[in-house]
């Protein structure tokens, strides 16, 4: 008896409080996520790394033989400083020396990448000044920029999301539900296809460098606004047509920034995941004003409702009161 009632008051707590169970499955899910991704980058990259450092350590130790007049110390400086340039986007090497980082469509890039929060940091702002600016015109930039792809956004998912499912769903008479998950899933081929694959081949083509896979690798750092910088485009010495390179970029990052969030604006509508969107989430509550405004209208309905009752019960009380008459005898008119 004690074991089914400690039974039923567990099951009890727990449907309870069952979105609070969802959300800490939630947090450990994702720390999870989190701990496998830092394992298998530790045993995907640690080896090349540890290759790299022995590769470097071979080629100082073979340079400081062949060149017996400088010191180490002398080559640590020199290093140092070449390291700390090439941070900031300036290199020494002779075939790098023509391209300049701060011309006007290499700052159109940059302030793109500011505004869209993908920031690759291959150039940064070299002077007090350029990082206060960078500062001021990020903080104004950034929402303005939020409530700009929010605007052509809604826009465009009238068109491309809404009305074609309506059309197809009392036109032909299909579950609505059933056409936005193929709808959903058509657009994100769509997407994949003219804005990952066709410009993973042209970039692909364009730099020498670059093979398919980190083509698309960049594409896919870049749109999902990862931005790690260590493949830019438009970055090598003999790049043909380096500006206007440069602005077709700029305007390829920001179109397919709107596609991306059109697409998962997309799949964000769709039934399924919004109902498993509302397991973790917390139920909405009444605010406190309307719930003072409902209890001050029961009250008030509930005291009309007496006095009304009241009324209706002196209505049907006489308004004389007419004495009972044991015998004739008693009657005052006979007396």
């Amino acid at each position: 008896m004690l074991q089914s009632l400690a039974s039923n008051s567990c099951v009890r707590l727990i449907q309870s409080h069952k979105s609070m169970w969802y959300f800490v499955s939630l947090v450990l899910g994702y720390l999870l996520y989190l701990i496998f991704g830092a394992v298998v980058f530790s045993s995907v990259e640690l080896p090349y790394e540890d290759l790299l450092r022995q590769d470097l350590r071979a080629m100082k130790k073979q340079f400081l033989l062949e060149n017996e007049c400088l010191t180490e110390e002398r080559l640590e400086r020199f290093l140092k400083k070449a390291l700390d340039a090439s941070n900031y986007g300036v290199s020494i090497l002779n075939n790098a020396s023509a391209n300049w980082n701060w011309d006007f469509t290499s700052a159109l890039f940059f302030a793109s990448t500011v505004l869209s929060t993908t920031g690759y940091g291959h150039t940064a702002p070299l002077s007090d000044g350029g990082k206060a600016f960078c500062i001021i015109y990020s903080v104004i930039g950034i929402p303005f920029t939020l409530l700009f792809l929010t605007a052509v956004v809604q826009r465009i998912m009238v068109f491309s999301t809404r009305r074609p499912i309506m059309y197809i769903h009392t036109r032909w008479g299909l579950s609505k539900p059933l056409v936005s998950i193929v709808h959903a899933i058509l657009l994100g081929v769509v997407s994949v296809s003219c804005f990952f694959l066709i410009p993973a081949a042209i970039f692909s083509a364009l730099e020498e460098n670059w093979n398919f896979l980190e083509s698309f690798y960049f594409c896919f750092i870049s749109l999902s606004t990862i931005g790690l910088g260590d493949y830019v485009p438009g970055e090598a010495a003999n790049q043909r047509f380096r500006e206007l390179y440069k602005v077709g970029i700029t305007l390829y990052l920001i179109l397919g920034l709107i596609v991306m969030l059109v697409v998962l604006e997309t799949f964000c509508e769709l039934q399924q995941l919004k109902q498993l969107r509302k397991m973790f989430y917390l139920k909405k509550e009444k605010p406190q004003d309307r719930l003072a405004i409902l209890e001050h209208d029961h009250l008030s309905f509930t005291t009309v409702s007496n006095r009304a009752a009241a009324h209706s019960e002196d209505k049907t009380q006489p308004f004389v009161g007419v004495p009972t008459l044991s015998s004739p005898n008693d009657d005052p008119m006979i007396q």
